[in-house]
């Protein structure tokens, strides 16, 4: 018909990755992300990046500057959210009616983000009443793509001291081996821990329940505490 909208052209699985992947490094660094630091989340090579992040651009989804790097449209970051709502959905639902173990959902839920239709997330988020977290503690953004309010004491398990009591509440950037390792060390989000040393560039070794687990680095920044008081830890 005369002067209808033409649909916009959907976006391929690798797409969606491009812009998930984007939008979650744009929140971790709070600035616009560098094609190296995408090329190494997405373990592919720079030039595979640059080419992406062109026909994204074209389309709207994302802005690019030289030496700058890269961030989200406002429409790219709808459909980064789109993406992480499906994404997150599927984690819970797969937890809570599947019997699949927290550690073991992240890929499942890669490969299914991009098939559910709208009905379908509609029907998970109904069946789940609309939860505000996934299983790693991760935001759900709601039916209008709206975030939780996040809290504000929140901080990573590498910024706190010897002695101190903390409550796991989020694992970030997770792949399934990362979150297995966790754990099977314990870590998981609800759990208390203590922290026992803190080695410069090195490991964060915790008291969790059945024994120490020492946590290397990278694995423990990703890792979000909120402290515990000395009467709740008691």
């Amino acid at each position: 018909m005369d002067g209808a909208e033409e649909p916009a052209p959907v976006l391929s699985a690798v797409m969606e990755d491009y812009i998930k992947a984007l939008y979650v490094l744009e929140q971790e660094s709070g600035d616009r992300v560098a094609t190296s630091a995408l090329a190494e989340y997405l373990d592919v090579t720079p030039p595979t990046v640059s080419s992406m992040l062109g026909k994204l651009e074209e389309r709207g989804l994302v802005d690019r500057e030289d030496y700058r790097g890269a961030t989200l449209t406002g429409e790219g970051e709808l459909v980064a959210l789109e993406i992480l709502r499906h994404h997150r959905l599927i984690e819970a639902f797969l937890t809570e009616h599947l019997d699949y173990d927290w550690a073991d959902v992240h890929d499942e839920a890669d490969r299914l983000e991009h098939h559910i239709s709208e009905e379908f997330e509609a029907r998970i988020a109904a069946v789940l009443d609309d939860p505000g977290l996934d299983p790693h503690g991760d935001p759900i953004p709601d039916a209008e793509l709206r975030l939780p309010e996040p809290p504000g004491d929140r901080i990573r398990l590498t910024d706190v001291g010897v002695g101190d009591h903390v409550l796991v509440q989020r694992i970030r950037h997770q792949d399934d081996e990362s979150l297995r390792y966790l754990a099977d060390a314990g870590v998981r989000p609800g759990v208390e821990l203590e922290v026992l040393d803190v080695a410069p560039f090195g490991m964060v070794t915790v008291a969790v329940d059945d024994g120490e687990q020492s946590l290397p680095v990278e694995i423990a920044r990703r890792i979000d505490i909120e402290p515990v008081t000395e009467e709740a830890a008691a």
